[in-house]
Order: structure tokens, then C-alpha cells, then sequence
């Protein structure tokens, strides 16, 4: 399981807390996300985390949309995490459940990023200022 409270990773040339809160829906928002998928797709979520050593900290999964809060490293641009989260499930979901087929795709093309951190922008903008 990939669980990572950590506040910040190190990798060979930086230390970074890079977070994000990702929120994808299924396409036309149809509530497909329950019961075997969802378990499957929680799965496969944090198999991709796994894989890229991203941890997971947080997430929901409802009939028609996900909440993922993730801590990726600094090798990845946000639209390169949620490209291989919604790449990945969508191909394994689609191959393990025939009714899925019913929609054009499983994922709508949009999503939601925001970043988090451990500091407000005004603790930033002060600690620049100060810095002069």
C-alpha cells in the first residue's frame, strides 16, 4: 500500500514535498465506478503509484468521479501523473469489464489539479521579501 505522510522526499538532486489533489469523472458521469470496478480500480490506482514510487495519501473513489491526493516527485509534470493514472486504469478496467465497452471512453478528457504544501503563498511571498 502506498502511503506516504513523509512531508518531504529526497531524490538524487532535490527535496521536494510536490502534492497534488486530483478529481476525474467517468465519461457522460456515468456511474460505473462501484462495487467490482471500483475495487479493481482502487487497485490498479495504487499499482501506478507503486510503480512510479508516487505515494498515495489520500483516496475516494464514488460511482462517477475520483479524488486521488498523491505525492509525485519532481520528474513528472501533473499532466504526466494523471495521464498514466486514467491511461492505465482505463485500459485495464476496459479489458476486465465488457459493459464498460457501452461508452466511447471511460474518462472524460478533463480533470482537476490543485497543488498543496506545507506553507500558505503568504509564508513564501514574506520569507522572499526577507530574503533582501
Amino acid at each position: 500500500m502506498s502511503v506516504n505522510k513523509e512531508p518531504y522526499r529526497r531524490g538524487r538532486h532535490a527535496v521536494h514535498a510536490v502534492k497534488y489533489h486530483f478529481v476525474w469523472c467517468s465519461k457522460r458521469r456515468a456511474s460505473v465506478l462501484k462495487g467490482k470496478v471500483g475495487n479493481r480500480l482502487e487497485e490498479v490506482l495504487r499499482g501506478v503509484a507503486e510503480e512510479h514510487d508516487w505515494g498515495i495519501n489520500s483516496l475516494a473513489i464514488r460511482p462517477d468521479h475520483v479524488h486521488l491526493f498523491v505525492q509525485a516527485d519532481t520528474r513528472h509534470a501533473p499532466y504526466q501523473v494523471i495521464h498514466r493514472f486514467k491511461g492505465t486504469s482505463a485500459r485495464v478496467l476496459r479489458d476486465e469489464f465488457d459493459r464498460l465497452h457501452r461508452l466511447p471512453s471511460l474518462w472524460t478528457r478533463s480533470y482537476f489539479v490543485s497543488t498543496t504544501g506545507k506553507v500558505s503563498e503568504q509564508v513564501v511571498e514574506q520569507y522572499i521579501e526577507d530574503q533582501s
